[in-house]
């Protein structure tokens, strides 16, 4: 059982997490023609944007309210009713997702309340969907916004049923924020192959995986149809990818009877077994189809190449909690050590099972002096780990949000089979290229003196 730790300082000095507003946006992203609405000032809503275009290279519909001084003291329902209106016009979009900020979340405003009485009293925004979400800056990370959005979602719009009225070949997907397009993408796969249909929630594979698009739109282009989520009540099963998002699966069985599994992961063998297990109760076949078993045969083979360079190697990893446990407990499965683990958010019960001694709430800067004392091999972080590597001399496999300095991010699959697959190959030719110069030591002979230990010069003519 790891120990989360706390260290005590007075600042962050390399910020590792992402604030839970922008955990908040992407969900609000996964639905078609939505807009993620932030309630707060400019400058959050600019840092955030810089995030999201950086990472995916593509234009990103992310609006504001503008809080200002003014705004801030007396209060901003006006800015909201304003920005609603303002985005009516413009977009007309069908679903405006709104996220707290830390202004707002500190001066206390009762936005539920205020949003409640604007679409009361303005019937004209009666064909436009609106859900809030408390997101504040200050508690959890990107993480965290986004399973208090998914659950927002899901409290507006799944209606409360009474009695089930199921579709048997119907399962909600619930994926969290650790999952790209190419995950979320896999899976569908996946599920499609048993015969059933994923009710995808929120679907980003759709709106965020990179696609050029007929026509211009100032909302999401891609997602789940607003129309479509309330279907979730009439789901044979809810299937739920992550920790993070059991509260919402929670949420659909409390108001529509549908039972749910929460997969913590989906990357490795074990895991991934799971999920096809329990798709073929749910499906009713004894056996897998063909495309599934064979996919299952080329990891073995995988992890059979692969564990000639996973085996032993110490690895430092920093990640939100559900990215952190998938990717550590792969790894650890195929004999690599976690010497290091940091993350984002105490809001999980994921950090005891980590299979390591103790796990950090800290940053990337205590994420790069405990890789240096525990003689990490390799580091998994996203690309603001790209310093700490250059200065331990490791390799980086980036892993999480954001990821910057190199493209296609949004296609990098880790889950499935197909996923665990390309992961352990990523793992091992990261290891692999590792320039290694093999000395007497490695044999257990006695280290050279000193004054031999150098390479010849070439002779000059």
């Amino acid at each position: 059982m790891a120990k989360l730790i706390h260290p005590r300082r007075a600042l962050s000095t390399n910020p590792l997490k992402s604030s839970a507003p922008l955990g908040a946006a992407l969900v609000y992203l996964g639905i078609a023609r939505a807009i993620p609405l932030f309630h707060g000032s400019q400058g959050c809503t600019a840092f955030a944007m810089v995030h999201l275009v950086r990472h995916f290279k593509e234009a990103v519909p992310l609006q504001t309210t503008a809080m200002n001084e003014v705004s801030t003291i007396l209060g901003g329902a006006d800015q909201i009713e304003e920005a609603i209106e303002n985005l009516r016009k413009k977009a007309a979009p069908d679903f405006i997702g709104i996220a707290s900020t830390a202004l707002t979340e500190t001066r206390g405003e009762d936005v539920p309340g205020e949003l409640k009485l604007i679409l009361r009293r303005r019937a004209d925004f009666a064909d436009t969907q609106v859900v809030y979400a408390s997101t504040p800056d200050f508690d959890g990370g990107m993480q965290d916004g986004w399973a208090r959005a998914v659950e927002a979602i899901v409290t507006a719009l799944v209606p409360e049923m009474t009695e089930r009225d199921s579709d048997l070949r119907q399962v909600n997907l619930l994926c969290g924020s650790h999952l790209t397009p190419a995950d979320i993408e896999e899976l569908v796969r996946l599920i499609r192959a048993f015969g059933l249909e994923p009710l995808v929630l929120p679907d980003i594979s759709t709106s965020l995986d990179g696609h050029v698009s007929d026509d211009w739109s100032g909302c999401s282009q891609g997602g789940t149809p607003v129309a479509r989520i309330p279907d979730a009540a009439r789901s044979a099963f809810t299937l739920a990818i992550g920790e993070q998002m059991r509260g919402a699966a929670q949420i659909i069985e409390d108001r529509a009877l549908v039972p749910y599994r929460v997969f913590q992961s989906v990357t490795g063998l074990k895991p991934v077994d799971a999920l096809v297990r329990t798709l073929m109760g749910l499906s009713g076949v004894q056996d897998p189809p063909p495309s599934v078993k064979r996919d299952r045969a080329r990891l073995l083979d995988a992890a059979l190449d692969a564990h000639f360079h996973t085996g032993g190697v110490k690895v430092a990893i920093a990640a939100d909690p559900d990215l952190m446990f998938a990717l550590g407990t792969a790894l650890a499965s195929m004999g690599a050590e976690i010497v290091t683990a940091v993350t984002t958010t105490p809001h999980t019960p994921l950090i005891d099972r980590m299979p390591c001694e103790q796990v950090i709430l800290g940053d990337l800067g205590d994420f790069e002096r405990q890789a240096a004392e525990a003689g990490a091999q390799l580091l998994i972080t996203h690309s603001h780990g790209r310093h700490a590597a250059h200065r331990l001399h490791l390799p980086l496999l980036r892993a999480g949000f954001p990821i910057f300095d190199r493209i296609g991010a949004q296609d990098v699959c880790r889950t499935g089979y197909r996923g665990s697959r390309a992961f352990l190959y990523e793992f091992a030719n990261l290891m692999q290229a590792q320039h290694h110069r093999a000395t007497p030591q490695d044999f257990g002979a006695a280290p050279i003196p000193e004054e031999f230990d150098h390479d010849p010069q070439p002779t000059r003519h």
